[in-house]
């Protein structure tokens, strides 16, 4: 029996497994980082061992730090969730060698399957349907392709390949990613499908010699080849949904397998399944198949590796449909890079439970209000999981609670998930892995811009009920109210794209809104002036407008100088200006700044070079992805003051190009037939 279980992992999976634990009377231990010190699954474990530093390969991926907070805490197992040593098969080996029970498949399972050129050999001699697979760049004559870590997944490694020309770099670029992400940067090259579906198979297998599959899902939504919103159960023809039961079952007996496990396919548009990989480990997608099967898979890891045998040797019929997102910290105004930052409030309505198989409305968040979201591990915040007994009706409740969360301090990547969710292609099952691809307008704000001065007005007069619930001077006056009704009140802010807009309005006698208009700052086209508001309530906390005739509730959260804004048709995060700022330093022209704290990897130029529009410059590695800084025109490289190794904060000047008008009559060709004389 397992009674101390150390789980070597943080965050939203950290504290999924202690759910399950504390339901069984198991105690927990958790290991953590110095950045996760305040994280909340530390402070819900039974005990904690700190692992000194904050970069993955100095503390989750540390085998021996790991074995040593095991025995220093008294822990008899091991679970591994999932990334970081989850599918190391070195690190079960050295779980099970310490004496201590694995709550994971055998050693010998996890290489079999890490290796994913020899477990595409050893499955496609069980039968299981592959794609074409080359380990040499030389040998691919057949676009496109697809370069794939071989010791890792979630995206992390994986290039797209059309031509031959760009193979070379792709290749490179995806060692240097998976070695970053998983310490081992081998690459295999893969044929790549177009239009084709993500689908995969959970299966569970016990010690008694039981392999079984659990159901399908659909990951065919992803962005970056990571997996965004998945589904339970797939939408899939009967006969296909065999045909990955089969394949998915003959790839679990082929390595005689013990536990949770996924067995990932491709779905052509001709019908056609091929084996993409076998995750050796519990997936995060993994609560929509809990919540149409009722099923505890944490449970059932913890039965199978205390030696008991499944309950259960057939798939399951589903029950209803449940639709899982994964709410990342990305900033949709920066091409949705990580975004790091303080998450002031992290709240979404209806939720029914968290980390359980309870129907409804689900949240396995791996944070809460206050949390910091810094730069050393994967941006992922949360999932958010409906159950309803409808796919139509789980999909509505999911963006639905999607769009009235507040989650302000930190951006997210809600409003695309929103969109996805609530499109005409996604809720008729239209789905591959190229929707985003096809589909541009669901990056789009929730928000509308012509909506955004009703936004700020409802900002500027939460703000100054605030302060006039302050005053102690003339208390008893409206807020707002000025004597002389030549001269509004005047707030400005900034928004989260750098535009600024600035709001007048003016109250009356009573503290009615006698008039009000919104514009650029700095002049420009009114905006705000042209709907008939009244002014209907004002608490520093919320604000209600009668909006043409109809009653519009804004709910306002003020941190500092940030305003958050949830309005009926979106959300906006808003910086209230000061009146008089403050003499800034002024940046050289064409300089380049850090969007997220980082590392430079590669500097690929030199002071003096000259340069094009869209030249690769150097790269920053941050959240375990490379993004690529590019020229925004062309010119000279004036300055390159951040070596290659160097780390960055957000906002430092990683460039400058020089696009002056000296710097392009260099770049002009000579005409060496011309005689200057």
């Amino acid at each position: 029996m397992i009674n101390r279980l150390l789980v070597a992992n943080r965050g939203e999976i950290a504290r999924r497994v202690f759910a399950t634990c504390r339901a069984l009377g198991v105690e927990t231990v958790a290991v953590h980082s110095d950045a996760d010190a305040d994280a909340p699954f530390v402070a819900e474990a039974d005990q904690a061992v700190r692992l000194p530093g904050n970069a993955p390969a100095e503390t989750y991926l540390r085998i021996d730090l790991v074995l040593d907070a095991a025995r220093r805490s008294g822990a008899d197992a091991v679970h591994p969730g999932y990334g970081f040593l989850a599918e190391n098969a070195e690190f079960a080996a050295a779980v099970t060698d310490a004496g201590l029970t694995w709550v994971g498949p055998p050693a010998k399972a996890i290489a079999a399957m890490g290796d994913k050129m020899a477990a595409k050999a050893l499955l496609a001699d069980a039968g299981v349907p592959m794609l074409p697979t080359w380990t040499d760049a030389d040998q691919v004559t057949d676009f496109p392709v697809l370069v794939k870590a071989a010791a890792g997944g979630g995206g992390r490694g994986m290039r797209v390949v059309r031509e031959a020309a760009g193979l070379a770099e792709a290749v490179a670029g995806a060692r240097r990613e998976a070695a970053a992400a998983f310490g081992d940067g081998t690459v295999f090259i893969e044929r790549y499908v177009e239009r084709g579906r993500h689908v995969e198979v959970q299966i569970f297998g016990d010690s008694h010699g039981t392999v079984v599959a659990l159901g399908a899902r659909d990951c065919s939504i992803q962005r970056r080849h990571q997996k965004i919103v998945e589904e339970a159960p797939g939408v899939l023809p009967p006969q296909v949904r065999e045909r990955l039961y089969e394949a998915a079952v003959a790839a679990g007996r082929a390595v005689d397998y013990v536990g949770a496990g996924t067995v990932e396919f491709l779905l052509a548009p001709d019908g056609h399944v091929h084996f993409l990989e076998m995750n050796t480990r519990l997936q995060v997608e993994h609560p929509v198949t809990e919540l149409t099967t009722g099923l505890d898979l944490v449970r059932l890891q913890l039965l199978v590796a205390e030696g008991e045998p499944l309950p259960l040797d057939a798939t399951p019929p589903a029950d209803g449909h449940a639709v899982e997102v994964r709410l990342c910290a990305e900033d949709p105004a920066q091409g949705f890079r990580p975004a790091t930052g303080t998450l002031h409030r992290f709240a979404i309505p209806g939720v029914a439970s968290g980390f359980t198989t309870a129907k409804g409305l689900r949240l396995d968040s791996g944070v809460t209000d206050g949390s910091t979201v810094g730069v050393h591990y994967d941006s992922m915040l949360a999932k958010l999981i409906a159950w309803a007994p409808t796919r139509a009706e789980a999909v509505r409740a999911l963006a639905g609670a999607l769009a009235r969360a507040e989650l302000h301090g930190v951006a997210t990547n809600r409003d695309l998930l929103v969109r996805v969710l609530r499109s005409r292609e996604f809720g008729a099952a239209d789905v591959d892995t190229g929707f985003l691809d096809r589909h541009p307008e669901v990056f789009a704000p929730l928000l509308p811009p012509d909506q955004l001065p009703l936004v700020a007005l409802a900002a500027a007069l939460a703000s100054a009920v605030r302060r006039r619930a302050a005053a102690t001077v003339l208390a008893g006056l409206p807020s707002g109210w000025r004597n002389v009704p030549a001269f509004p009140q005047v707030a400005r802010f900034g928004g989260a794209d750098g535009a600024e807009i600035e709001v007048r309005y003016r109250l009356d006698r009573t503290g009615a809104l006698a008039d009000w208009s919104a514009s650029p700052a700095g002049g420009g086209t009114t905006s705000g002036a042209a709907p008939a508001v009244a002014l209907v309530e004002a608490a520093p906390d919320r604000v209600v407008l009668d909006v043409d005739g109809v009653r519009r509730a804004f709910r306002v959260h003020r941190v500092g100088s940030e305003v958050f804004v949830d309005g009926p048709d979106g959300a906006a995060s808003l910086t209230e200006l000061p009146r008089f700022p403050l003499p800034t330093a002024e940046l050289a022209a064409g300089s380049l700044l850090a969007p997220l704290p980082g590392a430079v990897t590669r500097v690929h130029v030199e002071v003096g070079q000259r340069v094009t529009a869209g030249d690769l410059l150097l790269t920053l590695e941050a959240m375990k992805l490379e993004h690529p800084v590019l020229a925004p025109t062309d010119g000279v490289v004036a300055e390159l003051p951040v070596p290659a190794g160097g780390q960055v904060d957000t906002g430092a000047v990683l460039a400058v190009v020089d696009n002056s008008s000296s710097a392009r009559r260099d770049l002009e060709p000579s005409n060496p037939e011309e005689d200057p004389r």
